[in-house]
């Protein structure tokens, strides 16, 4: 696979009849992964949106190594593989969409299982799947694309805690492999700060870049329970203006 590609959203504007959405100038390196959080609906998907060429801008421009959003692929929050399919003819599907030909086409597809986990279950259909094996399904068929720049449109939003904490692990494992550009939207703060190297925080509608947090040591093993995690989070949450969790997360400290 290609290695991740640069971003450069300039004076990126987008907009639903008169209502401006989002309005963002942002630069991304190669092989970054960049986390969007802000309030819901500031207009965070709206961003991936015009990034995969599925909104026109009214202004701007949103360059992949100074081109188009062909080298982009998506990954929402539902899976849409086909349910006539197995796991391994929904990669297959990509696979051919991609110009690989037929005899290649298995053996890929299997190998891009195995990189999410997914060994044992190639020829299950998506109805007999859990919600993240799904998940892990729509992962191979996106990496089968062969994107340079990955964008993922709250992805584990609709998963429980622990298969959530899987599927973060396994984005990780997956992108040290692949090194892929990656813009992730998201509303959880936790989940922003064990992904990214960058957080941007968005304003409420339109969304506007607020502020951006460098993590200093992004995804360091058990990172979630050192004290700058908890600064962290306390920072982004005042920053978001989010005082219900900021009370909640005091009295929990002060417990």
């Amino acid at each position: 696979m290609s290695t991740g590609a640069a971003v450069r959203l300039h004076g990126l504007r987008i907009a639903y009849g008169e209502s401006l959405t989002a309005e963002v100038d942002l630069e991304v390196a190669p092989g970054e992964i960049v986390v969007l959080l802000g309030p819901s609906g500031c207009g965070k998907s709206t961003i991936l949106r015009a990034m995969a060429g599925l909104l026109e801008p009214v202004g701007g421009t949103a360059e992949i190594d100074g081109g188009s959003g062909e080298q982009c692929a998506m990954v929402f929050q539902e899976d849409a593989l086909l349910p006539w399919r197995s796991a391994r003819k929904n990669v297959e599907f990509a696979l051919k969409l991609r110009g690989v030909p037929r005899p290649r086409r298995r053996a890929e597809a299997l190998d891009l299982l195995h990189q999410v986990g997914l060994d044992g279950f190639a020829e299950h259909l998506p109805g007999a799947l859990s919600g993240g094996m799904r998940q892990r399904v729509q992962l191979a068929r996106t990496l089968a694309t062969e994107p340079r720049v990955l964008l993922m449109d709250e992805p584990f939003g609709a998963l429980d805690a622990q298969t959530r904490a899987d599927m973060q692990r396994l984005l990780i494992t997956v992108w040290q492999q692949h090194k892929t550009t990656v813009l992730f939207v998201t509303h959880d703060v936790d989940e922003a700060l064990l992904l990214a190297d960058r957080i941007v925080l968005l304003t409420p509608r339109p969304a506007r870049i607020q502020r951006i947090v460098t993590i200093d040591n992004p995804r360091a093993p058990g990172a979630r329970f050192e004290p700058e995690f908890a600064r962290r989070r306390y920072e982004i949450l005042a920053a978001l203006g989010d005082t219900a969790e900021l009370v909640a997360t005091t009295t929990e400290e002060a417990s």
